[in-house]
């Protein structure tokens, strides 16, 4: 690990949690969990020091790295919009973005950039337009395909933004001056804008959680490589980046360890639970 300038590569005082990023953090390039890291995960446990998954996949994406993680639900996915129970396939929580909001964003997106394709986390539902270009296969078994106006026309839990000629960057930017205080613009992929309700971020899911369980923010060790993982990095006592992380994420963390195709995040838990 690497510590950042006056601050320490390990807490210094033993957590009461580790919160965790999947893709490009916990999961290998590949998207597995190689053996080191489960080996990591069941020793946490072991030893008391409970691990909570934090991504921004959709609870339709989850049977997979919850069964090869060993991590038990419940998970706090689509970058904090939901909390969802993976054993009983339930949403225990869901934080929306106002459709009246996702219509404006829709609307004005339309007009700063044209081309900009939409589609929609609905819950445990999924819709797009048309033209959307899905960055993740095999579809779920239901999709709503329509004009977006019309998919955001009830409760959102994602907007999904894309435009083959727009950097990721501008885009978001685009959809922030435009969203305001009145939604939550991330992204993490170069290929993808995400926006949430106003405030949803995984740093307001991890608090609220840790509130109900009694937690102090600097007991949470959290881990993360994204711009979509920032907030969380900065809540948490000890902000860990992976060595692949986006450079925004690397300057903000407190410490650096091993990328995730070097298994950086068990390296990490490897060390703390050793000293």
């Amino acid at each position: 690990m690497t510590p950042r300038p006056g601050r320490p590569a390990l807490p210094a005082v033993r957590p009461r949690l580790v919160a965790t990023d999947l893709d490009g953090t916990l999961l290998a390039p590949d998207e597995t969990v190689t053996p080191r890291t489960r080996r990591a995960l069941d020793r946490a446990r072991r030893s008391g020091l409970p691990v909570l998954l934090v991504t921004g996949r959709p609870p339709r994406w989850m049977a997979e790295p919850v069964a090869e993680t060993g991590v038990p639900g419940p998970v706090i996915c689509a970058n904090g919009a939901i909390v969802y129970d993976p054993a009983a396939g339930a949403i225990l929580q869901h934080a929306t973005l106002a459709s009246a909001v996702a219509a404006r964003l829709v609307v004005g997106l339309r007009a700063a950039a044209p081309g900009t394709t939409f589609a929609c986390e609905m819950g445990l539902a999924y819709g797009r337009e048309p033209g959307y270009a899905p960055l993740r296969l095999p579809l779920p078994d239901r999709v709503r395909v329509g004009d977006a106006l019309d998919l955001v026309a009830g409760p959102v839990t994602k907007l999904l933004v894309r435009h083959p000629g727009r950097a990721v960057e501008a885009l978001a930017a685009a959809a922030e001056a435009l969203a305001g205080a009145d939604a939550e613009v991330t992204w993490s992929t170069p290929h993808l804008v995400e926006i949430h309700g106003a405030g949803v971020t995984k740093a307001s899911a991890l608090a609220r959680w840790c509130a109900a369980a009694g937690i102090h923010r600097s007991e949470v060790v959290a881990f993360g490589d994204m711009p979509n993982d920032l907030a969380m990095l900065r809540w948490a006592g000890t902000g860990v980046a992976v060595a692949n992380a986006h450079p925004d994420v690397l300057a903000a963390a407190d410490a650096v360890t091993a990328s995730n195709a070097d298994d950086g995040v068990a390296a990490y838990l490897e060390a703390l639970l050793s000293g």
